[in-house]
């Protein structure tokens, strides 16, 4: 542990070097808020005493995923089928690079963890569903979006700095993965001015349902919550356009007791906008949200945004709002 002395000695180190640089923009109201949703969102997730290096662990189990999902994808599907989707050359060879990207943050991250003396978690079974590759695409989509969040949310709980560079590093790629993927597909770049971020817990429960089985020693130290679907309007693979106030009618096994809708995104004050829920009729959807929203069931709406473990019933469900 450093001394008050030597720690002393820093801060007035830092001082002067601040004093004698060109002043620098303050964050700005809308940079603040951010800031605030991701510190804010992750306190329930540092209370489960995740270490810097359970955290690299999860990141692995999640690129592991998306590593898996391309090469599964670019097998069972040949390139007439994606050109058969609008998509050129280039776009192809861009959308198989993005595969070869996550498999390059797979051995950065195993490297990372056996430098820290643990082993690394090993790929699970997955089943990915496909159908076609217009679903693989726009589940592509979802996933680049998911793992945006996840890196944005885990940033908080990194107190390493190194760690943290190379998190965001990868954190940097997933945006443009995603980006890239929203432009091959027509729709906006960039929907919303900020990106969102989820906690540990909500991420792995977007990402359970594409799991089937992971070897021993490789199975994270977190829970999923129970699935939420959408029953009406019918869930788009891709960029929905619903009006504010449209009815969203959900189910879910464990919405019994839920009381409110919540919707996560970088938009909404605090993080998170509520809205009465009903099993019968559902939830309204709350105005001014755009790009990757995450809804959730929940048994209280905290007034100041910020959703927590401890009131998730059921969810995260992904919707992309253009």
């Amino acid at each position: 542990m450093p001394s008050i002395t030597k720690t002393v000695g820093i801060v007035a180190g830092l001082a002067a070097v601040a004093c004698a640089l060109p002043a620098q923009p303050k964050f700005t109201p809308r940079q603040n808020h951010i800031y605030k949703i991701a510190k804010r969102q992750n306190a329930a997730a540092a209370a489960l005493g995740l270490a810097d290096v359970d955290i690299l662990q999860f990141a692995l189990t999640l690129e592991w995923l998306e590593a898996t999902f391309y090469q599964q994808g670019f097998a069972q599907f040949g390139d007439d089928q994606f050109a058969a989707l609008g998509l050129n050359e280039v776009q192809l060879a861009d959308l198989k690079s993005v595969g070869t990207s996550e498999q390059t943050h797979v051995q950065l991250l195993q490297s990372s963890i056996a430098q820290a003396g643990v082993q690394p978690v090993q790929p699970c079974q997955y089943n990915f569903g496909f159908t076609d590759a217009a679903g693989m695409v726009a589940t592509a989509a979802i996933l680049e979006s998911v793992g945006v969040s996840a890196y944005l949310g885990a940033a908080p709980l990194v107190s390493d700095a190194s760690i943290l560079s190379t998190a965001g590093s990868i954190l940097t790629i997933e945006a443009r993965h995603q980006s890239f993927i929203r432009v091959a597909s027509g729709v906006a770049a960039s929907p919303s001015p900020f990106d969102t971020p989820l906690g540990p817990r909500a991420v792995f429960s977007l990402a359970a349902p594409f799991i089937t089985s992971c070897p021993g020693g490789s199975n994270l130290a977190l829970t999923a919550f129970p699935p939420l679907n959408m029953v009406e309007p019918a869930a788009a693979a891709g960029v929905m356009a619903l009006a504010q106030g449209t009815m969203l009618k959900l189910e879910s096994d464990a919405s019994t007791g839920a009381t409110f809708c919540g919707f996560t995104n970088s938009a909404a004050p605090g993080g998170t906008a509520f809205s009465p829920f009903d099993a019968a009729t559902g939830c309204a959807l709350p105005p001014n949200l755009a790009g990757t929203v995450y809804v959730t069931l929940t048994s209280a709406a905290p007034t100041d945004g910020v959703l927590t473990d401890e009131i998730t019933m059921a969810g995260p469900m992904v919707m992309n709002l253009s």
